[in-house]
């Protein structure tokens, strides 16, 4: 197959080459160009781009280094700085998937291939017909919550190439086949941040604006924020609190408030009931005349751990996630994963709302 793959300098892409050149695949290399407004801190840093270069000429493959950084801002930063500054969590990764990797990037240049190919730890499974998005091999790594609000099309022009393997085998692939970043470290953060630290991002977008850290309990001031858009519902680090850990449970927007709970073992950073709406199924709802609660399991967060629940359609785009344990740090604007009661197939996610965040 003609295959449009999208590297990133990092291992995972690279062995993702590596694997469907020897399965027989045309490959094409692209890199995707995204960054700050300012040009620092860049995640097309020059030294990602120069060992695409490197696969690319090691493999004698056309590579193409292609810019879609005024479409990121316009979609993805935008939607992330509209979030915060609403007092909720944004996740970038997840709409950058949905919107620039496989959305603009899919409809200038992807469609001209059979398939897109990427690094991603993911699977697909076929099922009666229908393709599903699936976990990966290694739980650790697994990235299908990252990939939960693609659509179908978009799922079904995709590929995996590594999904099938652990990452120490990616790695020891890489070693054996004396790739030149076989050692290099993964990325760790949001990738368009590059080497610029998160709260100095929103700084320079939101500005500061000072007001109390309350206790949620008592009343009582404990200090002040730099803005409440600095901090997030479940936040324990940052706060510049003593006689801890304190916990953000709770924040006013309007009132420019931030409230805390203390303790490891609080209840009040816990809950067992998450509100979504929004909710998008990327193959179709699997249960389109159920009324009931389902049985499946979820993640609101990126961690290699699935909690069983059930799930009931309140109408529309509403669900509500009834969690068989404790969640701690349920925060709004945050996307809850949906799974099956296997943990392999994930058939969605939704946007949590909720009651601890207020206008």
């Amino acid at each position: 197959m003609k295959i449009a793959a999208l590297i990133s300098g990092g291992v995972d892409s690279a062995v993702a080459v590596h694997r469907m050149l020897e399965q027989g695949h045309d490959l094409h290399l692209f890199y995707i160009r995204i960054g700050l407004d300012t040009g620092e801190g860049d995640c097309s840093a020059e030294e990602d781009i120069e060992m695409c270069s490197y696969i690319a000429e090691r493999y004698k493959l056309p590579f193409d280094v292609v810019s879609l950084h005024e479409e990121y801002w316009d979609s993805v930063m935008e939607y992330a700085l509209r979030t915060v500054k609403a007092g909720l969590t944004p996740n970038p990764d997840i709409m950058c998937n949905k919107m620039i990797k496989f959305g603009y990037f899919e409809q200038r240049w992807g469609h001209e291939f059979d398939k897109t190919a990427t690094g991603h730890y993911a699977t697909t499974d076929t099922i009666d017909g229908k393709i599903y998005l699936a976990t990966a091999v290694d739980p650790v790594k697994d990235q299908t919550d990252f990939l939960a609000q693609i659509s179908y099309d978009q799922l079904s022009h995709l590929m995996f190439p590594i999904g099938d393997l652990p990452k120490a085998e990616v790695r020891e692939i890489a070693i054996a086949t004396q790739m030149p970043n076989a050692y290099r470290r993964d990325s760790q953060g949001i990738c368009f941040l590059g080497k610029i630290n998160y709260n100095d991002f929103i700084k320079r977008h939101l500005g500061e604006k000072k007001g109390p850290i309350i206790e949620l309990e008592t009343g009582r001031k404990l200090g002040e924020h730099r803005g409440f858009w600095f901090h997030t519902i479940g936040q324990r680090k940052g706060l510049g609190l003593s006689g801890g850990p304190w916990y953000v449970v709770k924040k006013c927007v309007h009132d420019n408030v931030v409230y805390v709970s203390q303790g490891y073992n609080t209840e009040k950073q816990y809950g067992k009931t998450l509100h979504l709406d929004e909710m998008h199924f990327i193959s179709g709802n699997p249960w389109p005349e159920r009324c009931d609660a389902i049985e499946i399991t979820f993640k609101n967060r990126h961690t290699p751990d699935f909690i069983t629940a059930r799930l009931t359609h309140l109408g529309g785009s509403e669900y509500v996630i009834s969690s068989d344990q404790k969640v701690q740090g349920i925060a709004p604007g945050q996307f809850a994963v949906i799974y099956d009661r296997n943990r392999h197939l994930c058939y969605g996610s939704g946007v949590i709302t909720g009651q601890n965040v207020m206008l």
